[in-house]
């Protein structure tokens, strides 16, 4: 059974967040207070709050890359993470990795790109042709 997950973390700046997560992401903002706000993150809550982003650090080895960690991410179906792709690149936003294919031809073959929101917090988004696929092994 699918349920949402709830995920909390620090921006510097909700008016720059907004204008991240919901114009170039696509994520319906949700309630907020002025210290907060939520959004639809592709069917997951997530909520930031104003204050000291996480630390992180290069630190994950996965494939070829080191990736910042920790990260967030979320995977979507691969029609949708190419449009996201688009939409990233289009708005001029710097990918960290980007867009590449991992695993190719193995069980788990993905697209991942890694970017970072306007307060510096990493996020991975994954695509698979084949969402039963994000499992396999």
């Amino acid at each position: 059974m699918f349920t949402p997950f709830h995920l909390a973390y620090h921006v510097t700046d909700l008016d720059a967040a907004r204008r991240f997560y919901g114009g170039v992401l696509g994520c319906q903002e949700g309630r907020s207070t002025e210290t907060w706000v939520d959004f639809d993150f592709f069917g997951h809550q997530l909520s930031l709050h104003l204050g000291e982003p996480f630390t992180t650090t290069r630190s994950g080895k996965v494939g070829n890359h080191t990736v910042m960690m920790p990260h967030l991410g979320v995977v979507l179906p691969l029609e949708a993470w190419e449009a996201l792709a688009g939409r990233i690149e289009a708005a001029g936003i710097a990918f960290d990795i980007p867009p590449v294919v991992r695993f190719a031809g193995e069980p788990g073959e993905q697209r991942t790109m890694f970017f970072f929101d306007p307060s510096g917090n990493p996020i991975e988004i994954k695509g698979f042709r084949d969402l039963a696929a994000v499992f396999a092994h």
